[in-house]
């Protein structure tokens, strides 16, 4: 059986008269890339600082790594590595001297601070930097160096906020492959927060979507988007001076809606597989010329909007 590394059942933390998480209740195992979606101000920042014991709980239990973050944050900060949206690093050192002070604060030697530095520095092609001020490094490169940071101590689990944030694209790829790895050849336990979805969906076994504090949604990606969108998209290219009636019949006789592409194709939106035939039947049965079809599997883009139009209605 997997281990539970997060655990928690009605967490719930107020300030003031704003509940920021309300009666959250979460398990995370051992070894998953678990995402945590949501907008600006939905409770995801909260949450974590609960589970690394920066804050206290209101109510509710939590446990991380069979620690209590309350009594045992110390401790558990010395497991677990975090990555914040805006990190700070200190622009005055050079990215070896931070990196070795931060070897330092977790725990290890000397010689462990200076190995596990130019190994990570190595990894983020950033090791022909180490002895060159912050304070000259890119955007992106700060990402890296935060990001190196957060692994110094080979945390058992690692709290992502944002990571590929200003990263670009080569380098957020690098990013991805090592987030797997991670999880995969080294059995971390990564808790990724982002608003990137198409990141979400390419790296999460499973995602949590919060909304004004609360867990709304919890299942895999593709549990998501079939459990909440309604149907397939599908491109349907037909003869270009055919398109107009083309929409006609899917309105008329669907009361579906098709946006009209480029050269002749249709995006029908909430098709189900089991309609496409018949669709295509009354095309040909209106003398409406059909080239190609091709159905789009509803994406976790799809179900996150899906999911909070629903909730606005």
């Amino acid at each position: 059986m997997t281990e539970c590394v997060i655990a928690c059942t009605n967490l719930t933390r107020k300030f003031g008269e704003l509940t920021a998480v309300d009666s959250l209740s979460l398990r995370v195992q051992a070894g998953e890339i678990f995402g945590f979606l949501g907008h600006n101000g939905a409770g995801k920042t909260t949450t974590v600082r609960l589970l690394n014991g920066i804050l206290n709980a209101n109510t509710g239990e939590v446990r991380v790594l069979g620690l209590d973050p309350a009594a045992d944050g110390a401790e558990l900060r010395r497991r677990s590595g975090v990555l914040t949206e805006s990190p700070s690093l200190d622009e005055r050192l050079t990215a070896r001297e931070m990196l070795e002070i931060y070897a330092r604060v977790y725990g290890l030697s000397e010689a462990q601070a200076r190995s596990r530095t130019v190994e990570l520095l190595e990894a983020f092609e950033l090791l022909d930097r180490a002895d060159e001020k912050l304070a000259g490094f890119s955007k992106g490169m700060k990402q890296r160096m935060a990001l190196v940071r957060a692994l110094l101590h080979s945390p058992e689990v690692l709290y992502l906020d944002e990571p590929s944030a200003g990263l670009d694209p080569v380098s957020a790829r690098g990013l991805h492959e090592l987030i797997v790895k991670l999880s995969r050849e080294q059995g971390r336990t990564i808790f990724l927060c982002t608003h990137n979805l198409v990141e979400a969906q390419k790296l999460c076994d499973r995602v949590g979507v919060m909304e004004h504090g609360k867990l709304i949604a919890l299942g895999t990606p593709a549990e998501l988007s079939h459990r909440l969108v309604h149907g397939a998209k599908v491109e349907i290219e037909v003869q270009k001076e055919q398109a107009t009636a083309a929409q006609d019949v899917i309105k008329n006789q669907f009361q579906l809606f098709s946006e009209p592409g480029q050269n002749g194709t249709l995006v029908v939106t909430a098709l189900h597989h089991e309609k496409i035939p018949a669709v295509l039947a009354a095309l040909v049965q209106a003398q409406v010329k059909v080239y190609r079809v091709a159905a789009q599997e509803p994406t976790l883009e799809d179900a996150y909007f899906a999911l909070h139009t629903a909730d606005r209605e």
